[in-house]
Formats: structure tokens, C-alpha cells, sequence
């Protein structure tokens, strides 16, 4: 079946109007959890043979998060899917106000590589929980896992509900070309783009999860001990290939000499003296991007790590000192295991160098400061932030993950999640025991009245 077949079908299951059958869509996601708990030993190996993930990150950063979101959907699908009844206005007098959440209809969910299995799936349960059906498209660098996700949405789901379309860039440009309900991708700045333009023809709506340079602030008031154990989990984890991790840090030059000593102990304590031997360490997702990566080490900045073997995609995890802002490493989003650090003496250098890029994803300060963490904080505009800390805000369902500007539009997670993949449709009920006649022509004389009413109007 070619794509406008199986969309075709999709639309014409979605107007039977069974996605808006709760017990269905409850009864599918609990086949859903059942498959995935069936298959944990195939995730675990399928993400190892893709970028030899390790089975603790694995559940942490993919398997355990998707089995959260199917808890809550399952939990919460009824309640959510009610009209939500809201204060009515006085100008509408008598009347009952709601919001109704409608589904959009035929989605597209388009996947990406590096948490290949929770980044296709956590979509699209928010989308089915929300009733539309689903077209996935799966990332074809992570092969085994894209496979898996297909062989797991086939069993549970019906094609007409949810299917799976593999493939590279001519498939993913002729799904674009179809006309959907809502999109929604997770991936680059620049691929996102071009979702956004294809977007734009049929006036579809979309949530881009995108990336972006993401600094991380650090004015050597808290334990530098613990603040390089944070620093090294969250660059690290995967492999530094994750869109929240820390991009690089802004450090208070004092601070800088044993911050660096720390950060060499931690990762050492976490990956040992040779992290290529590490069981718990990844690799580069291909050899394009290990290249891609090699391209911005400059050897005289490098104070830790910098090793790579080409043939088995691995690149330690690296410190780089000072690379100015117009070297390779600092001109886009890493997306990798190098960590450049910078300094600065004053708030002016740290706006200076933030300024210096888009709007980021992710935000990250270390500090004690509670008045300098405020001002950072409100000062600058980023998807999501951490004080003390990195990357846990993606952890907590009730906080919206998105970015702004080049960074991503739109958010989801949780309920947020079901809001995304629904139109709030407004819906008032005018009683009829009372009509006020205020309203209606001829208004000579009314005027005052209508002040006073506006004046209660909330």
C-alpha cells in the first residue's frame, strides 16, 4: 500500500469515529504496554546493536519513560477526554461555557535517531490517547530499533489506526507532500525547516522538537564536586547525543582550574580510564556524524579525553579550553561527547556569549546565588531550565518540554501531551429562561449599560 493509500485509509477510519471510543483506545494502549513489557529483552538488544546503548540507560531513557506515559494515558484518557466546563461571562448571560478537546484527525509522527524507541512512541501515545490515528515515521539510522518499534505498533495496532512508513529522505519528502491533520517532528534546526514549509502549504499545524547550543552557567558557589558529577551525567548520558544536554559551560574564571580537576575525576570514575572498554559508555550513531564530531577537536584546546576509532563509531568523552566562538566546535549545537568550556568575569560576558546564538532548548545554571539564578532565569528565553542540575526537567510530566524560536514550537508530555494533539474547541449553551434584551438594535440608550456590563466582564 503506497502513503496516500494508507493515509486515505486513515482518514476514512478516523471518520468511523472509533478513535473517540474511549474503551478502544484504552484497551489499545494497555495491548501496547503488555507488548512493550513482552519485549524488553528485544529493546534492550536492538538499541545496543544500533549505538551500543547500555541496558540501565536504556530503561532510563527510553523504556521507562514510555511505560510512565502509557500509565498516565491509561489512568487519565477518561478524564481528560471530557468537556471541561469553565466560568461563563456576564455578557453571555444565562449560559453554561465548555471546552470541548477534539482531535485533530490523521497525524504524522516523525521519529528521531538518538532515543529512537521513547522519541517515536511518547508522541504517538499522546496522539492515539487524544483520538487520531497515526502514521510514524521511525529514523533509518537506528535500524534495529526502527524495525522493533514496527514489528510492536504492527501487532497492537491496526495500519487504519496506527502504521509504520521506513525509509530515508524520499519517503519522509512524499509523506511531507501529503496534506495531515497535524504534524509532529523531533530532529535538527534545518530538517525542521523544511517540515515547517511543507507544513505551511496545507496550513497544517506542528510541534517541532528541535535543539540548539545549550549553555550552562556556573558561578562556583555550589560543591564543584557534585556540580561535576551533574555536569558529567547529563553531557555524557548517550553519548553527549541528546538535544537537552549541556552545549557547553560558561564558568566564573576563578572556578574554572577545579572545576576542569573534577570533571576529569568524575568522568573518569563513571567511564574508567578507558571509556572505550566502558560496558556503560555509547557510540557515535554512524561514521557521518564520528566525522562530523572529529572535525570540531582542535588538539591544542583539548585537556581531556579527545581519543576516536573510526572503526567502531567512539569518541571519548572530551574537554576542550576556551575554543573561541568562531571555532568549529562553538558554531552549532555539538550533539556529541565535547564539552568546550568558557569563562567569564562578569554578567555583561555571560549575555555576550549567550547572545551569541539562538534562543536555546535548554537552560542550566550551578549556583547558591538565589538573586543570580533569578536574573538569569527571567533574563534569557530557552525552552527549559535546571538550577543545580541538568536534563531532569524532561523527567517531570507536569512541566511542558518544547523549545521557542529556533530551538522547537510547541510543547508536550503528560497531559500536555493529550492538549497538543487536540483543537480546544470553545462550546456555550445559552439558556433560555432569560433573554436579555440589551443586545439587540435599537441601541439608542444603551450605551451606559453596556459600559457597566464591561466593567464586570472578566
Amino acid at each position: 500500500m503506497n502513503i496516500p493509500e494508507l493515509l486515505q485509509l486513515q482518514r476514512n477510519f478516523f471518520n468511523t469515529e472509533k478513535t473517540r471510543d474511549i474503551l478502544y483506545l484504552k484497551n489499545s494502549l494497555k495491548s501496547l504496554k503488555k507488548e512493550i513489557i513482552n519485549r524488553e529483552e528485544d529493546i534492550y538488544k536492538a538499541l545496543e546493536r544500533d549505538f551500543k546503548k547500555s541496558k540501565f540507560e536504556t530503561y532510563l531513557s527510553e523504556i521507562g519513560i514510555v511505560l510512565s506515559e502509557l500509565d498516565l494515558a491509561i489512568k487519565n484518557i477518561h478524564k481528560w477526554s471530557k468537556p471541561k466546563r469553565v466560568f461563563p461571562s456576564i455578557l453571555n448571560f444565562p449560559s453554561s461555557d465548555y471546552i470541548y478537546s477534539e482531535p485533530y484527525g490523521t497525524v504524522l509522527i516523525i521519529g528521531p535517531w538518538n532515543y529512537p524507541f521513547q522519541l517515536t512512541l511518547a508522541p504517538m501515545i499522546a496522539a492515539i490517547t487524544a483520538g487520531n490515528t497515526a502514521i510514524i515515521k521511525p529514523s533509518e539510522l537506528t535500524p534495529h530499533t526502527s524495525n522493533l518499534v514496527e514489528d510492536i505498533i504492527t501487532k497492537v495496532f491496526q495500519k487504519e489506526h496506527v502504521a509504520i512508513v521506513q525509509g530515508g529522505i524520499p519517503e519522509t519528502t512524499e509523506l511531507l507532500a501529503q496534506k495531515w491533520d497535524y504534524i509532529f517532528f523531533t530532529g535538527s534546526v534545518p530538517v525542521g525547516k523544511i517540515v515547517a514549509k511543507a507544513a505551511a502549504v496545507h496550513m497544517t499545524p506542528v510541534t517541532l522538537e528541535l535543539g540548539g547550543k545549550n549553555p550552562c552557567i556556573i558561578d562556583g558557589t555550589m560543591n564543584l564536586k557534585l556540580t561535576a558529577k551533574r555536569l558529567v551525567w547529563g553531557k555524557f548520558v548517550n553519548a553527549g547525543q541528546t538535544c537537552i544536554a549541556p552545549d557547553y559551560l560558561l564558568v566564573k574564571s576563578e572556578f574554572k582550574n577545579s572545576l576542569i580537576k573534577n570533571l576529569k575525576t568524575e568522568i573518569e570514575k563513571a567511564y574508567t580510564i578507558n571509556p572505550e572498554t566502558s560496558p556503560d559508555y555509547p557510540r557515535i550513531i554512524n561514521k557521518k556524524n564520528l566525522d562530523r564530531l572529529t572535525k570540531m577537536l582542535d588538539n591544542d584546546k583539548i585537556i581531556h579525553g579527545g581519543a576516536y576509532n573510526n572503526n567502531d563509531n567512539f569518541l571519548a568523552p572530551t574537554i576542550m579550553d576556551e575554543p573561541t566562538l568562531d571555532s568549529e566546535v562553538m558554531k552549532d549545537e555539538i550533539f556529541g561527547p565535547i564539552l568546550p568550556i568558557l569563562t567569564y568575569n562578569t554578567e555583561e560576558d555571560i549575555k555576550n556569549t549567550i547572545n551569541n546564538y539562538e534562543k536555546p532548548l535548554a537552560f542550566y545554571v550551578f549556583s547558591n546565588n538565589k538573586k543570580f539564578v533569578k536574573k538569569l532565569m527571567s533574563q534569557y528565553s530557552f525552552g527549559g531550565g535546571v538550577i543545580n542540575d541538568t536534563m531532569i526537567h524532561f523527567g517531570n510530566h507536569r512541566l511542558p518540554f518544547g523549545g521557542v524560536g529556533d530551538s522547537g514550537i510547541g510543547a508536550y508530555h503528560g497531559r500536555l501531551g493529550f492538549d497538543t494533539f487536540t483543537h480546544q474547541k470553545a462550546v456555550v449553551k445559552k439558556g433560555n429562561w432569560l433573554d436579555i434584551p440589551m443586545r439587540y438594535a435599537p441601541y439608542k440608550g444603551k450605551l451606559k449599560q453596556l459600559k457597566s456590563m464591561f466593567n464586570w466582564f472578566d
